[in-house]
């Protein structure tokens, strides 16, 4: 595992020394990065502006992190709260929400119960295997809210509850080959679906809202081209991208909903 950090951490540091100073370094979450999303969106950017995009894809715990030490222009990222811790310290120049879709809980069978709360009360009473994403990312800070929210405490849970470290992909895909259940984004879920047979153990649009939010980095923090990031960030909100991004399907179903809508 020690390896594999280290790899991880001299891949990153040799692809962000790669970065020109007139790319636009995009730090995202994982679950915009394995949902195909990026792949969608980011060459109307790219065509539109002659820019090159470079993303680095992490749980936004990382992804924050990253932006506190120059090392993004933008955060593509979906936790409010760590969002607005980050912009009160003073890393953030401007944040704006962008749009949002749901999580759903996921497993080797569906549960088919009435709410959250009966779903993770019979994962709980019953001590079935639970992959948490286990990163400080959006989705696992989800995922500790929604115990927290109907009383329960992760800390006192036995071996059934056990921490992936990964990203939403490799963890979607561990729950899948080990038969545990897990919170994910629906983007991804459908994008891997068809190679995985996860059910769908619970799923309300209400229950499990996943916002997503923009932020451009202060420029105070890097020597990058801040003209880039301002265009990336209006242009993101701008009405016709909006409309891009409703556009976005999988499973038959519009997968992001543009707040701006």
């Amino acid at each position: 595992m020690k390896k594999i950090l280290l790899l991880a951490v001299l891949f990153l540091t040799l692809f962000l020394s790669s970065c020109k100073k007139d790319d636009l370094l995009l730090v995202t979450t994982t679950s915009l990065d394995n949902s195909g999303f990026l792949e969608y969106i980011l060459p109307f950017f790219e065509g539109e502006y002659g820019i090159d995009v470079k993303v680095v894809a992490r749980g936004t715990g990382a992804a924050l992190a990253l932006g506190e030490e120059g090392q993004a222009d933008i955060l593509f990222v979906h936790d409010y709260n760590s969002e607005m811790i980050f912009m009160n310290a003073g890393y953030g120049e401007k944040r704006s929400d962008v749009m949002f879709n749901h999580f759903l809980i996921v497993g080797p069978s569906a549960l088919n119960l009435d709410s959250v709360e009966a779903t993770l009360a019979h994962i709980y009473n019953n001590e079935l295997e639970f992959y948490s994403r286990g990163d400080s990312s959006g989705t696992h800070l989800k995922e500790l809210s929604q115990w927290k929210m109907y009383g329960y405490d992760v800390s006192t849970f036995g071996d059934w509850y056990q921490e992936t470290g990964q990203g939403m992909g490799s963890t979607l895909s561990m729950s899948a080959l080990d038969d545990h259940f897990t919170l994910v984004d629906i983007a991804t879920f459908c994008a891997m679906q068809d190679a995985l047979d996860n059910e769908v153990a619970y799923e309300d649009v209400n229950e499990l809202v996943n916002q997503y939010g923009v932020i451009k980095v202060s420029p105070d923090l890097h020597n990058r081209d801040d003209k880039n990031a301002d265009l990336f960030y209006e242009w993101i909100l701008r009405d016709d991208v909006q409309v891009l991004i409703s556009e976005y399907k999988m499973c038959d179903l519009q997968m992001f909903y543009p707040n701006e809508e």
